[in-house]
């Protein structure tokens, strides 16, 4: 089983990637869950997400407390908490940041700790134009398909289907593709 904490603020999309991610899952044949928790439920309030994803029932309804990954869609986040406190050894983050991995896995200083950065912000901008709160969900989602080999890049654009229509749903299709290959690219960002 593999377990997923997403941190975003509201607005940003954390709830849908979980449910996205989850249904691309499913449609793998794989088994999962997704389910949220709230604080203030407003615009801009933190919020995280959580998804489980298992080749066999998955019976734990739990929050999760130490995860196999972390996605972080607002990097302003990392400044009033520590997402990557979340992770199991040997976890992997993946961080909505312009930075380089070398410089954060420094300053990170947990080589147990694998980080991988993408510009989901920048992504978001250039499909959706600039907005208060970007949407960078669907991005991340492009990103963690490309690293972690568990879902398909194929089954999350199904999935995004499911929970999009027309404009929306290319836009989202769009950002995940973008983010899929940056990550896949010749220089490896990451």
């Amino acid at each position: 089983m593999i377990e997923i904490i997403f941190y975003g603020r509201g607005g940003q999309g954390a709830v849908t990637a979980a449910d996205v991610l989850a249904t691309a899952a499913f449609l793998e044949g794989k088994y999962a869950q997704a389910f949220p928790s709230f604080g203030m439920e407003r615009r801009g309030a933190p919020v995280t997400a959580y998804v489980r994803i298992d080749e066999q029932r998955i019976v734990d309804r739990s929050r999760i407390i130490k995860a196999d990954y972390v996605l972080v869609l607002d990097p302003n986040l990392l400044k009033t908490s520590n997402p990557l406190n979340s992770l199991k050894e040997n976890g992997h983050a993946i961080l909505n940041l312009d930075r380089s991995k070398e410089n954060l896995q420094k300053e990170i200083g947990d080589p147990k700790i694998k980080v991988f950065c993408i510009d989901a912000s920048r992504i978001s901008e250039e499909v959706y134009g600039k907005r208060p709160i970007p949407v960078t969900n669907i991005a991340m989602l492009g990103a963690f398909a490309s690293i972690s080999g568990f879902v398909r890049l194929d089954n999350i654009m199904l999935a995004v289907d499911k929970f999009f229509r027309r404009e929306r749903a290319e836009e989202a299709k769009k950002t995940a593709r973008m983010a899929f290959t940056i990550m896949q690219g010749p220089k490896n960002p990451w």
